[in-house]
């Protein structure tokens, strides 16, 4: 971190010079984080690497080989999934998100951190998010935008469900460069909750987002995500999230809005 409290690419890894590299899985008790990363340049290479057929066929057999001796170690049920802690760091709120978890290999991942009340992050995309030729699928600019207005919101203790979400793409986004993100609550009327962000290369900027969000009162925030539990662990574990998040009643939340 720079010392004016600004994030740098310096802090993830990332090198501006040279060959592009992307930030490597942070050390932690997690290890998931580097089974995530080893797979994510397996997709990188299958999908923007000449590899041979022959190789493909070989590496097919060994990524079958250790999907079934994990599906075989797994125990019955789902592994319980950690919720976001408001007051943690915010690259802790979804450990396996698709977009800021380092423990999912689908996510780029976007790296975050808290910054002057605003939600700072920097990203790498490789071959496996291109869409136009050498350029990011906006699809992805869109999910990316998606989770980091949902992480601002969360940090300013105003977590809602995405309402609508509209992007402005200004100039086509580049794969494998390091990109700089930014995502700042900006207010609240009502159950109502609007949130801004942006996309720059350098100093120029790429795209920008604005998300309208509902705050959702407690049951119904509850009625939704219960109907989805698949078995009554998992449907005990979001009620005690909730309680805990204060999206029900008995939580930390209560005296203030309905959250989401």
């Amino acid at each position: 971190m720079s010392p004016d409290g600004e994030l740098g690419v310096s802090d993830f890894g990332i090198s501006v010079g040279g060959p592009p590299v992307p930030p490597a899985a942070p050390a932690g008790p997690d290890p998931r984080f580097e089974l995530a990363a080893a797979v994510r340049r397996v997709t990188s290479a299958m999908v923007g690497l000449p590899v041979a057929d022959a190789d493909i066929e070989a590496a097919t057999e060994a990524v079958r080989a250790v999907a079934e001796a994990l599906e075989a170690a797994a125990t019955p049920g789902r592994r319980p999934r950690a919720q976001p802690d408001p007051v943690g760091h915010p690259q802790d709120f979804f450990p396996t998100s698709p977009v800021i978890g380092f423990a999912n290999p689908v996510a780029p991942p976007v790296v975050v951190e808290a910054v002057e009340g605003a939600l700072a992050g920097e990203a790498w995309f490789d071959w496996q998010y291109e869409g136009p030729p050498t350029c990011v699928h906006g699809g992805v600019i869109a999910m990316v935008f998606d989770e980091m207005l949902g992480a601002a919101n969360i940090m300013a203790g105003r977590p809602a469900m995405t309402g609508t979400l509209t992007i402005r793409y200004r100039k086509p986004t580049p794969l494998r460069t390091p990109l700089r993100l930014e995502a700042r609550f900006v207010e609240r009327d009502g159950r109502k909750v609007r949130t801004v962000g942006a996309i720059y290369h350098d100093d120029t900027l790429l795209a920008e987002a604005e998300g309208l969000f509902i705050e959702l009162p407690p049951e119904r925030f509850l009625s939704i995500v219960t109907g989805n539990a698949d078995d009554p662990e998992a449907l005990e574990q979001v009620r005690a999230d909730a309680r805990r998040l204060g999206f029900a009643d008995g939580g930390p939340g209560d005296g203030r809005a309905d959250p989401a």
